[in-house]
């Protein structure tokens, strides 16, 4: 699972740009070796493109292995699996950086990062 798709599924969900329109930030979701920006405007996903990213800056990162996030992604995942902070818990991930925008839209940030499942689930 690539993040090339986070416009497109965050963008047409009217609610969830709603609840983040006071955000603009930029991020950094590690897959495996792959390090994705993330490019957050008003709460629109402006730009989510891979690696490497040599000289940009961002707030914080996400990151964890692709077997992690895929199951991450899964339309039902497994406990430990479910949420970024229960990733972190069981050392499958890592979040790192600013940490104020990240809690301060955690609801936001969280959601927009589940994006890729909920295509799963409207798929299913």
């Amino acid at each position: 699972m690539t993040l090339e798709s986070l416009a497109q599924l965050v963008n047409a969900n009217d609610a969830l740009v709603r609840r983040g329109r006071f955000l603009s930030t930029r991020f950094v979701v590690g897959v495996g070796d792959t390090d994705w920006l993330i490019q957050i405007s008003n709460g629109r996903v402006a730009s989510a493109t891979p690696g490497p990213h040599l000289m940009e800056s961002w707030d914080f990162s996400i990151r964890a292995s692709e077997a992690d996030w895929r199951a991450f992604w899964q339309k039902h995942p497994r406990p430990g699996h479910h949420d970024i902070f229960a990733m972190t818990k069981s050392g499958a991930a890592t979040i790192e950086g600013d940490l104020r925008p990240l809690m301060a839209n955690l609801r936001y940030v969280k959601e927009v990062l589940e994006a890729p499942r909920a295509a799963k689930e409207a798929l299913a």
